[in-house]
C-alpha cells in the first residue's frame, strides 16, 4: 500500500482553542516542515516510487539530469529535493481512550535549530529543565526484547530519572525498544505520587513519515488537543506512545523510512548538554547527556560514530542484541602493542589486525551485511574513542545501582574531556546536580577523599539555588566553612537567582522598579539622556532588570514585611543610616551603586541568619530548619520566620502556596515555644533576659515584640512569658495582693505605708541577684552552682572582677535608692505599677460615664447664654484630657517616624473607637453652641455617649473569664454581617411581592419603604397584621381606588385579588427567616464560640499582653488628673533629657560577654531540644518500620546473591564433574594403553573422597 504525501493543506486535527492557539500562533511562522518537491525515481520500487517514499502526482517536478548531463538522477537529497513550509501540525494531543492526560507535539523540519525546539519545550511546553539527558536508542521494528531488560529499564532506567530529573528520549513509537521504555514509564506513574510523576519526562523524536494515522494531527492554526485514535493491538506497531509527554515529529521530506530523526537528535542532544543546570542555569555544570544503546542493528554504529564525534558518552547493554553486542566486543578487544616509534607500517599492521577482527565479528552479529568495508572504518572510529563507551552487564549486575552506573559513565566520558578534570569533583558536580546525597556520602565522603574549600564553593551554590538542603548540611559538615564562603556579593546572587514564579521574586522586582524610576531623573540630570533613560526603563519592564538587584532591596521587603518591629536590615553592610528616609536612602544607593561597591566584597556578619531569612522567604521548609538549626537567637529567629510568612501569605493568591506558608509559620511557632520552654525550665531569670533582649541581628527586635507582630498567641501563651507580664504587670508589689486591697488603698492613700499591701524591698534584691548572677553564668558550662561554693565557682580572676563590678553597682543602687524618703519611695512602687495605673482608669472612667449621663440626662442646658452648666464644662475638660492622652500615645510612640506613629496607632481597633468618640464629642460640642443645631447636637452627644460606654469592653481583657468573650462578641459581629446580606435578600423578595399584592397602586415613598422592609422585619419578630392580609379580617376604612384621590393624601384601599397568596408568601417567609436564617444565625454563632472557647486561655493570654504594654506606658494618673502626669513627661524628657526607666522593663541591650552567655545558653537548650526530638523520632513506630524495611531489603539483597552464588556453584560442580569425568576416562585409557609405563596403578576414586574429606 501506497503511503500518500502530504501537501501544505489543512485539515485532520482537533479543535482549536482561543487562548492555547494565541499563545502558540507564532509557530508556524518560526518552524517549518519538509515536503518533496522532486521526483526522483527509485529504481528498486516496483510501483514508481520516489526515494522519498511518495508517488509520482504528489510532486511538483521530475528530475531528469544532473551537472553530467541527461543521465538520470539516481540519488535523493533531503536539502536538494524537499522545500520548507509553514508547519501544519502542532499542539496537544489527546490519545482517544487513554484518559485525559494530554501531550504536546510539534512537527518540524529535520533542519529546526535545537536552541528553538529547546526553549519551546522549556518555556512553552512547561517541561522542567533536566538534570540529564538519556538518550535510549537501539532495538526498532519487531526484534523481541529480553526479559532483563525490561526490568533494567522498569527498575533502573526509570528510577534513575526519576531521582536525578532526567528527560528520557526514545523513538516515541510503540516498537522496538520505545514501546519498552514506555511501558516502563506508565508503570511508574500508575504506582508513584504526582511529584514524582513529574520527574520522569518522556519525550518522543520520531520521524513524521513513520508515524500511523498521523493526518489526525494535522491543522495549520494547531491542535488544542487533538484525538489520536491509536492501532488496539498489542504487538508493535508505529502508533505513537501515549506514555510520553512530548512529540518531536522531525520531518525530512520522506514517507515510511526511518532515520530522518537522527540528525535532529543529535543535533539536540549536543545543544541541551552545553546548557547549564539549575534553576536559570545556575548549576555548576553543563547538562549531562548520555545515550544507551540496547541491541540494534548496523544503522546504529553510524549514529554512535556521528555521537562519540559530538563526545557524548555511551552506556551499551552487553548481551542485549546485534549492535550493543558488537560495540561491547570491540570496546574489550586489545591490539598488540607496537613499537615506541610507531612508524607506518607499524600502524599499517595494527590496521590490518584489526580489520580482520572486525571483519570477522561483523559476519558473527551481522551475518547478512554486505558493506563490510565500510563498517570497518566505522568500527575504528569508534575504537579510537573507546574512553567514552562504558559496557554494562546487566544480566550479572542487575538494577539497584543504576543511577550509579551512569553516574561512573558520564565521570568517566568527562574525565576523558577535560584531562585537567578532577573525578572527584565531577562526581561531586553530578550528584548535587542529581540531588544524590546518597551516593555523595558513600562514594565522595567517606574519609578518603580530603576536600578543599574551592572544591565546595560552586557545589555549595548550585545546592543553594537549588533547593538541596542535604548537600548543604553535608558540606559544611565536611570543610566548608560558611564565614568565608557568604559575602554581601554572593548573598545578592543568591537572591537574584529566585524564581520569578515565587511571590519574594516579584516583591522584590517592585522594589527595583522604584528605585529604577528614582534613577532615571538622575541619570537625566548627570547628562544620561532621555535616550538612556527610556532604555532604563525598558530594562525595568524585562527580567533583565533582576541582575541589578542589590540588599537595599531586600532590606526594604523585609522592612515591608517586618513593619516597626526591627530596624532595616543590611544598611550597615550599605553605609546608610537606619533613621534616613526612604526617598533619601534610595538616592544614596543609587550613588553607591554607580561607584565601586566595596560592600560586595565584604563577609556577611550574620550568615546563617542572612541564609535563614533569605530560606524563609522562599518557603523552603528543609532548608530553612537547617539554616535555624545553625543560626543563633533560635527563638526570636523562629518567631521573625513565623511573622515574615505569615505576611507573604496575606500577599500570595496560590492556595496550595498560602497553606504551606500557613503549615510553616504554625511550625517555626511550635519551635520558638518548645525552645523557649527548654529555657524557662532551666533558668527563669535568663529566659526573662532572653524574652527582652534587643537582638543586633534582627534589628533591634525583642522576642517579646516580635512574637506579638507574628500573632504568636500559642507563644505568648506560654507560662514563662506569662510570668515576665505579671511581674511587670504588679511592679514592686506582692503578686498575691487583693483586688480589694488596691481599690481600698486607691481611694485611702495613707494605707499604702501600712502592711495591708506586701512589697518586695530593695535590699532583698541584693542577694539573689548576685547569687543568681554566678549561677547563670555557670550554667552555661553545664555546672551546678548547688554543689560549689561561690570561691570554687570563680576561677579565674575576670570573674571575680565582673562579681565585684556587679556587686559595687548593686551597693550604689541600694544607696541611692535610700537616699529617697521613704514616703516617697513607697509612693512610687504603689502608683507606678500598671496594675494599679490600669485599676485608676477604671475607675475614673466610670465616674467619667457617670458624669457624662448625668450631664446628658438632667443638667443639659440650652445654648449660649443659656448654658453650658458647670458640670457641663467639668466634662469638656474631661475629655481634653482625653485627647491629650490620645495625642501622646501618637506624637510620643518611640523612635519611630510621625507617619509610621500614626499608622500604627490607627491599627489598633480600641484606637479607632477613641477617635470616633473624640470626633462625635467635638462635632455634638460644636453643633449645641447654636440654637439651630441644639437638638442635632444633643442627638449626636447621646450617640456618642453609646459609644465611649462601648469602650468599657476593653478593660474586660484583662479578666481571664471575661477576656474571651470580647474576642467571641467581636467574630460574632463579623458573623452577623452575613447573616444580615442573605436577611436583606429575603426582605426585599418578600416586601416588594407583599406590597404589590395589597396595593395595586400607592406612591408614597415613605409607605413603601415602611411596608417592603419595616413591616416584614417585624413579621419576624411575630408582629404581623392580619386585618390587612386576610380577607375574612378586614375593617372598614375611608379609603380610595382613585389614582387621583391617592396622590392627593387618601388612603389607597387593600386589593383582595390576590389574598390567598399573599397568606402563602406569608407563611414561605416565616417559615424560612424563623426556621432556617435564624438556625443558621445560631450555628454561625455555635461554631464561632465553640472554636474561641476551646483556645480561651491562649486568646486571653495574648490579649492580656497588648493591655498590660499599654498600660505599662502610661502615666500613673487616670483622666482628668492625667494632664499633671503630661506636664511632667514634658519637663522630664523634653525638657531635662532624662530617659525613662520604664522601657527597660520591655527592651533591654546586652553586649560583650553577657550577649555571648545568653547565646551560648540558648544554643545549648536548643541543642537538648533537638536532641530529643531526635530521640522521639527514632523511636517512633514509623520510623522502626522505615529501618525494618530497609534490613528486609538488606536481607532480600544478600539471599538473592545466595541464590546467586548456589546458582553458579551448581554450575561449577556440573563442570568440576565434566572434568573428573574426562579425567578419569583418560586415565582409564592410558592404562589400557602402552604409552606411559608406571610402576604403580592408578588412584581410586574413593581415596579422592578421603582427601577431601580430611
Amino acid at each position: 500500500m501506497v503511503a500518500p504525501l502530504e501537501k501544505d493543506k489543512e485539515g485532520g486535527g482537533g479543535k482549536a482553542g482561543s487562548k492555547k492557539e494565541k499563545d502558540q500562533s507564532w509557530i508556524p511562522k518560526i518552524i517549518k516542515k519538509r515536503v518533496c518537491t522532486t521526483f526522483v525515481e527509485n529504481t528498486l520500487s516496483n510501483s514508481g516510487l520516489c526515494h522519498c517514499g511518495g508517488v509520482r502526482e504528489l510532486h511538483d517536478s521530475v528530475a531528469t539530469g544532473d551537472f553530467f548531463g541527461a543521465a538520470s538522477v539516481t540519488q535523493w537529497d533531503s536539502q536538494q529535493h524537499s522545500s520548507e513550509y509553514p508547519t501544519d501540525a502542532f499542539g496537544e494531543l489527546e490519545f482517544a481512550g487513554a484518559g485525559r492526560r494530554q501531550s504536546h507535539f510539534l512537527r518540524l523540519s529535520c533542519d529546526t535549530p535545537p536552541h528553538i525546539v529547546y526553549n519551546l519545550m522549556t518555556e512553552h511546553w512547561g517541561l522542567p529543565s533536566p538534570n540529564l539527558v538519556v538518550s535510549v536508542v537501539g532495538s526498532e521494528g519487531h526484534e523481541k526484547i529480553k526479559p532483563w531488560v525490561n526490568d533494567i529499564l522498569r527498575k533502573g532506567l526509570v528510577r534513575a530519572a526519576q531521582s536525578t530529573g532526567a528527560w528520557i528520549l526514545t523513538g516515541g513509537l510503540k516498537e522496538g525498544i520505545s514501546r519498552c521504555v514506555g511501558e516502563a514509564v506508565k508503570d511508574h506513574r500508575a504506582a508513584a505520587s504526582t511529584v514524582s510523576q513529574k520527574k520522569v519526562i518522556a519525550i518522543g523524536v520520531t520521524p513524521w513519515g513513520l508515524v500511523h494515522n498521523r493526518q489526525q494531527l494535522v491543522n495549520a492554526q494547531g491542535s488544542f488537543p487533538a484525538r489520536y485514535y491509536a492501532q488496539n493491538t498489542t504487538h508493535d506497531t508505529y502508533s505513537l506512545d501515549n506514555s510520553c509527554q512530548a512529540f518531536l515529529l522531525v520531518d525530512n521530506g520522506t514517507i515510511s523510512k526511518r532515520g530522518g530523526e537522527t540528525v535532529f537528535q543529535l543535533n539536540l542532544e549536543d545543544y541541551i548538554s552545553h546548557q547549564r543546570t539549575g534553576i536559570w542555569g545556575s548549576g555548576s555544570i553543563e547538562i549531562p547527556v548520555i545515550c544507551m544503546l540496547i541491541s540494534g542493528e548496523t544503522r546504529m554504529l553510524e549514529r554512535i560514530d556521528t555521537s562519540l564525534k559530538k563526545a557524548t558518552p555511551w552506556l551499551v547493554f552487553a548481551g542485549s542484541g546485534k549492535a550493543a553486542d558488537f560495540i561491547t566486543d570491540l570496546s574489550a578487544m586489545a591490539l598488540s602493542p607496537a613499537s615506541p616509534a610507531a612508524d607506518g607500517e607499524a600502524i599499517k599492521s595494527v590496521s590490518t589486525e584489526f580489520c580482520d577482527w572486525v571483519r570477522e565479528k561483523i559476519q558473527k552479529h551481522f551475518p547478512a551485511e554486505a558493506e563490510l568495508e565500510k563498517l570497518v572504518n566505522t568500527a575504528w572510529s569508534i575504537y579510537q574513542r573507546r574512553d567514552l563507551i562504558t559496557v554494562f552487564h546487566g544480566e550479572q549486575e542487575g538494577s539497584d545501582d543504576f543511577d550509579t552506573i551512569l553516574l561512573k559513565a558520564l565521570v568517566r566520558a568527562s574525565k576523558r574531556l577535560t584531562s585537567m578534570a578532577n573525578e572527584s569533583t565531577e562526581e561531586l558536580k553530578l550528584a548535587v546536580a542529581w540531588n544524590r546525597v546518597d551516593i555523595a556520602k558513600a562514594e565522595l565522603f567517606n574519609g578518603d577523599i580530603h576536600w578543599k574549600y574551592e572544591d565546595l564553593e560552586d557545589s555549595m551554590t548550585d545546592a543553594l539555588i537549588n533547593n538541596k538542603p542535604q548537600f548543604v548540611r553535608l558540606f559544611c559538615e565536611n570543610g566548608l566553612n560558611i564565614l568565608n564562603y557568604l559575602t554581601n556579593n554572593r548573598l545578592e546572587s543568591l537572591y537574584r537567582s529566585l524564581s520569578d514564579s515565587s511571590l519574594a521574586y516579584v516583591l522584590l522586582q517592585r522594589r527595583l522598579s522604584e528605585r529604577r524610576s528614582l534613577a532615571g531623573p538622575l541619570l537625566s540630570e548627570d547628562g544620561a539622556g532621555i535616550g538612556a533613560m527610556q532604555t532604563l526603563h525598558t530594562e525595568v519592564n524585562t527580567g533583565a532588570s533582576v541582575r541589578d538587584l542589590s540588599l537595599f532591596e531586600v532590606s526594604r521587603l523585609l522592612q515591608d514585611l517586618f513593619g516597626d518591629v526591627c530596624e532595616p536590615f543590611y544598611y550597615g553592610a550599605l553605609g546608610l543610616d537606619p533613621r534616613m528616609g526612604t526617598r533619601r536612602a534610595l538616592k544614596q544607593v543609587n550613588k553607591i551603586l554607580k561607584g565601586e561597591c566595596t560592600y560586595r566584597n565584604q563577609h556577611c556578619p550574620s550568615p546563617w541568619a542572612a541564609l535563614f531569612i533569605w530560606a524563609v522567604l522562599q518557603n523552603r521548609t528543609e532548608m530553612a530548619m537547617y539554616f535555624w538549626e545553625m543560626a543563633g537567637e533560635s527563638v526570636l529567629s523562629a518567631l521573625g520566620a513565623r511573622k515574615i510568612l505569615r505576611e507573604l501569605s496575606k500577599q500570595e493568591n496560590e492556595a496550595e502556596s498560602k497553606l504551606a506558608m500557613k503549615q510553616l509559620a504554625q511550625r517555626f511557632e511550635k519551635l520558638a515555644n518548645d525552645v523557649f520552654g527548654e529555657c524557662y525550665q532551666s533558668s527563669e531569670s535568663l529566659s526573662f533576659t532572653l524574652l527582652i533582649r534587643k537582638s543586633s541581628v534582627w534589628g533591634g527586635a525583642t522576642c517579646l515584640e516580635m512574637a506579638t507582630a507574628a500573632d504568636a498567641r500559642l507563644f505568648c501563651s506560654h507560662d514563662g512569658v506569662q510570668s515576665l507580664l505579671s511581674e511587670i504587670w504588679w511592679g514592686d508589689m506582692d503578686r498575691s495582693t487583693e483586688v480589694w486591697k488596691l481599690i481600698l488603698s486607691f481611694f485611702i492613700p495613707p494605707l499604702i505605708y501600712t502592711d495591708l499591701i506586701s512589697f518586695r524591698e530593695l535590699e532583698e534584691e541584693i542577694k539573689p541577684f548576685a547569687d543568681h548572677h554566678i549561677r547563670d553564668n555557670d550554667s552555661v558550662e553545664g555546672i551546678d552552682a548547688a554543689d560549689f561554693s561561690i570561691a570554687d565557682i570563680i576561677q579565674n580572676e575576670e570573674d571575680m572582677e565582673e562579681l565585684k563590678t556587679l556587686k559595687e553597682g548593686l551597693k550604689d543602687s541600694m544607696q541611692t535608692n535610700s537616699k529617697r524618703p521613704f514616703i516617697m519611695s513607697r509612693w512610687r512602687q504603689f502608683w507606678y505599677a500598671p496594675v494599679t495605673s490600669f485599676l485608676g482608669n477604671v475607675l475614673m472612667y466610670f465616674l467619667f460615664l457617670c458624669l457624662f449621663a448625668y450631664v446628658l440626662l438632667v443638667d443639659f442646658k440650652g445654648p449660649p447664654p443659656d448654658g453650658p452648666s458647670s458640670l457641663e464644662f467639668v466634662l469638656y475638660f474631661w475629655v481634653f484630657t482625653l485627647v491629650c492622652e490620645e495625642i501622646r500615645q501618637i506624637f510620643l510612640g518611640g523612635d519611630l517616624f510621625l507617619l509610621q506613629r500614626m499608622k500604627k496607632y490607627i491599627q489598633d481597633h480600641w484606637n479607632k473607637c477613641d477617635l470616633t468618640a473624640i470626633l462625635l464629642f467635638l462635632l455634638a460640642l460644636l453643633c449645641r453652641m447654636f440654637p439651630w443645631s441644639f437638638n442635632v447636637g444633643r442627638a449626636v452627644m447621646a450617640i456618642d455617649y453609646m459609644v465611649f460606654t462601648l469602650r468599657l469592653i476593653h478593660i474586660f481583657a484583662i479578666h481571664k473569664q471575661l477576656g474571651p468573650k470580647t474576642i467571641i462578641l467581636g467574630k460574632m459581629v463579623k458573623d452577623v454581617f452575613f447573616f444580615l446580606f442573605f436577611l436583606g435578600v429575603w426582605l426585599m423578595a418578600y416586601g416588594v411581592a407583599h406590597q404589590a399584592l395589597l396595593f395595586s397602586y400607592d406612591p408614597r415613598s415613605k409607605w413603601i419603604f415602611r411596608r417592603v422592609f419595616y413591616r416584614p422585619y417585624l413579621h419576624i419578630f411575630g408582629q404581623i397584621n392580619i386585618h390587612e392580609m386576610d380577607a375574612d379580617k378586614l375593617e372598614e376604612r375611608n379609603c380610595s381606588y382613585n389614582h387621583s384621590e391617592i396622590e392627593a393624601g387618601a388612603e389607597p384601599c387593600l386589593s383582595t385579588y390576590a389574598n390567598w397568596l399573599v397568606v402563602i408568601l406569608l407563611v414561605v417567609y416565616l417559615l424560612f427567616t424563623n426556621i432556617v436564617l435564624v438556625n443558621l444565625l445560631i450555628a454561625m454563632f455555635s461554631y464561632t464560640f465553640s472554636k474561641v472557647q476551646e483556645h480561651s486561655d491562649i486568646y486571653w493570654k495574648f490579649q492580656r499582653y497588648n493591655l498590660i504594654v499599654e498600660y505599662h506606658y502610661r502615666p500613673c494618673l487616670a483622666p482628668p488628673f492625667i494632664i499633671f502626669s503630661h506636664l511632667h513627661i514634658l519637663i522630664k524628657r523634653y525638657i531635662r533629657q532624662i530617659p525613662s526607666a520604664k522601657s527597660q522593663h520591655f527592651a533591654v541591650e546586652l553586649q560583650g560577654r553577657k550577649a555571648s552567655r545568653l547565646n551560648t545558653w540558648e544554643a545549648v537548650q536548643k541543642e537538648e531540644l533537638l536532641s530529643a526530638q531526635n530521640k522521639q523520632l527514632r523511636e517512633s513506630d514509623t520510623s522502626r518500620l522505615q529501618r525494618t524495611s530497609i534490613k528486609v531489603d538488606s536481607v532480600l539483597k544478600q539471599m538473592a546473591e545466595i541464590r546467586d552464588h548456589d546458582r553458579r556453584l551448581r554450575l561449577l560442580e556440573k563442570q568440576l564433574n565434566y572434568c573428573c569425568s574426562a579425567l578419569s576416562w583418560l586415565t582409564e585409557a592410558m592404562c589400557q594403553s602402552n604409552v606411559i609405563t608406571t610402576k604403580r596403578p592408578p588412584p581410586l576414586h574413593k581415596d579422592v573422597t578421603q582427601l577431601s574429606s580430611t
